[in-house]
């Protein structure tokens, strides 16, 4: 019988699963044992299914278990061989944290690792406990582990407006969509209240104010209810994956993709969550964009601070960021829709007062307008903060005292001109003096002081030019309408002049960048050996950043030694969060989630024949934080260095091979 078309698998699907498939195996095997709040029985429950493990003749070890002092918990620790807690020093206090050396140097078959969403102490490689997961399954040990419902980061906002707590230990979704099995531990409510009054969860002195902020029974029947239908997702991803790569007929879906658009407000994490969960239930793509305006420049820290925080969550959550350049973000973001098949659209609105969306216009109302077919979600904040939009303190900057007073002078300058020439020059004419200063001063100065000179210069107009002199009565009410011109006229040269100095910033921004990727294509580009490329590349990121570099290349042991003459000078600690960061192809140190107590930043070097380095950055500020502009002309440096290494690599390994032929 011959196969239709419509009954063969899906080629890329299959090679997909096929090479899935493959890396697991040998990747260690996650369960979760999820639940939908504390003393559910998740880690009962999970010491339960390794006692049946050990009786398998499995090598199970208990690495981190939480019992609450709780004397059931504790009895089914007995039998359990334990791995020794770390004491780790935070301000003066030792506390245990859980040991990942030791689990890696011993390689259990199988280790118990409770409380997922915990947050390491200061110090330690990792900053969550579930990167600490991540690197035991790499290292191909199985893990059990404990989670509730709450700590997942898709539906941190929606349980917060359940219980009106916000979580703050929260894990990636993907650590959920890569367990290889999940474990739903469920009790009644009402069975799990009595359990809180009879002090089997907390102390019985903490029960009746955690029944009455936290525990209470709406709460613990809407938190069942997510934590059941997250699990349910899971079970139809995996039913959906088995019937695509075997060619299952179905109602199969037409192929979403999903953009959120995203700003420097805290409004932005809410739509990326909420771009999360509905790409979660339609098994959609999904894009965060965020458009960079002209204005840009001028975000204060904590806003280009909240925006890093952002674009990093959206990664984190699986989504593919994309940042942009344009003037006008509405126009911008469908564009891009337009040109990437994108089938719906997220986008925040903060309740403004009427009269700013109709002065300043709203992005949602152009988005909706210029969508087409292309559907737009609106998700609105309660929040007086401006997200996606322009608002005053971005159109009208604070400026320092010294521009107003360049503005009284030049007015006065051109009052003392005018009144030499009044005899000869009409009050018209005069007055177009007044808007060549504001003209002046909003290209030099800025809007503000720019209005600031049209409404003074009014003044000064009426006060010294218009009959009756020296006074600010006007008998002659047609003066009136001159005086309401040029403020207006003044006010709207300011903007255009404002704006189209951003522009020309902006401009100038984007040209540096490119002019300075340029620059290092070219040296790279005569670069000969790795000496000169790294030589290069360090010169390029001192000019830049202000910062100190140093590229480290593998030996013959593959050991990560320095090979920069820039005085940056690296610690046996300093080689070893890069090491690390060699050894798992992945960003550490400064600013992330991984060894984030390192001063410098560690970034893979990776080209299509794998790690070829590392490029270690020192930024100059310890508390501080690297912007994404940073991050993005950091990136885009690493992508260049691999590839002039491997170029280098290759001319090398073909002359010795010329070589050996000539033997």
């Amino acid at each position: 019988m011959a196969v239709t078309p419509e009954c063969r698998p899906d080629p890329d699907m299959l090679l997909a699963r096929i090479q899935g498939e493959e890396r697991r195996k040998h990747r260690g095997r996650l369960k979760i044992f999820l639940g939908y709040i504390a003393g559910v029985g998740k880690t009962y429950e999970m010491l339960m299914a390794a006692h049946l493990r050990r009786f398998e003749g499995i090598d199970v070890r208990a690495g981190y278990i939480e019992t609450h002092g709780r004397p059931e918990t504790e009895a089914l620790l007995e039998g359990l061989a334990m791995i020794p807690r770390k004491q780790m020093e935070y301000r003066g206090v030792l506390l245990p944290e859980f040991d990942l050396d030791a689990t890696l140097l011993c390689r259990p078959s199988l280790v118990l690792v409770d409380e997922l969403a915990h947050t390491n102490v200061f110090g330690s490689r990792h900053a969550k406990r579930y990167q600490d997961v991540e690197e035991l399954l790499a290292a191909g040990i199985d893990v059990y582990t404990t989670l509730n419902v709450q700590h997942i980061e898709s539906l941190n906002d929606v349980v917060a407006q359940i219980t009106k707590v916000l979580v703050r230990e929260t894990i990636p979704d993907r650590v959920i969509d890569e367990a290889d099995e999940i474990e739903v531990v469920d009790l009644a409510p009402p069975e799990l209240l009595q359990r809180l009054r009879d002090g089997k969860v907390y102390v019985p002195d903490m029960a009746a104010r955690a029944i009455e902020q936290f525990f209470n029974e709406g709460n613990l029947y809407a938190l069942r209810e997510l934590t059941l239908r997250r699990a349910a997702e899971r079970v139809d991803e995996q039913m959906l994956a088995y019937m695509q790569t075997r060619a299952i007929p179905g109602p199969w879906a037409a192929g979403e993709h999903i953009l959120v658009s995203v700003g420097p407000g805290p409004l932005s994490e809410r739509l990326v969550r909420t771009a999360r969960r509905q790409a979660d239930r339609m098994g959609a793509r999904w894009t965060a964009i965020y458009v960079e305006t002209p204005a840009h420049h001028r975000l204060s820290k904590e806003g280009k601070e909240q925006l890093a925080r952002t674009l990093q969550l959206a990664g984190r959550l699986g989504a593919t960021t994309v940042t942009l350049f344009g003037l006008n973000i509405a126009l911008t973001v469908i564009d891009y829709a337009r040109r990437h098949n994108i089938t719906r659209i997220i986008i925040g609105k903060t309740l403004r007062p009427r009269w700013q969306e109709y002065v300043f216009g709203s992005i949602v109302d152009q988005l909706i307008h210029y969508s087409g077919t292309i559907d737009v979600y609106v998700i609105s904040s309660s929040d007086h903060v401006q997200q996606n939009l322009v608002d005053l303190d971005l159109l009208l900057p604070v400026v320092p005292p010294k521009d107003y007073l360049a503005s009284m002078v030049l007015v006065a300058a051109v009052t003392i001109i005018g009144w030499l020439v009044k005899e000869i020059i009409s009050p018209t004419n005069l007055a177009m003096l007044f808007l060549l200063a504001v003209v002046v001063i909003a290209f030099r100065r800025g809007l503000r002081p720019a209005i600031f000179t049209a409404v003074i210069g009014v003044l000064a107009f009426d006060f010294f030019f218009i009959p009756p002199y020296l006074t600010f009565r006007v008998t002659d009410t047609e003066y009136l309408i001159t005086f309401a011109g040029m403020i207006i006229v003044g006010a709207l040269i300011s903007v255009l002049v404002t704006r189209a100095r951003e522009h020309a910033f902006a401009a100038q921004e984007r040209e540096n960048e490119t002019g300075t990727l340029y620059a290092l294509s070219q040296d790279l580009v005569r670069a000969v050996d790795a000496d000169s490329i790294i030589e290069a590349v360090t010169r390029h990121i001192r000019e830049i950043f202000q910062w100190d570099s140093v590229v480290l290349l593998p030996d013959e042991e593959h050991l990560l030694i320095p090979r920069s003459g820039t005085g940056l000078v690296l610690n046996a600690d300093d080689i070893a969060v890069a090491t690390w960061a060699f050894q798992h192809r992945s960003i550490a140190g400064y600013d992330t989630d991984t060894l984030h107590g390192s001063p410098l930043r560690y970034i893979p070097l990776q080209s299509s024949a794998g790690v070829l380095g590392i490029l270690g950055v020192k930024p100059t500020e310890p508390d501080g934080v690297i912007t994404h502009e940073q991050e993005r002309i950091l990136t885009a440096f690493a992508n260049q260095i691999a590839l002039a290494l491997e170029r280098v690599n290759l001319v090398r390994t073909s002359r010795q091979q010329e070589k050996t032929g000539d033997m």
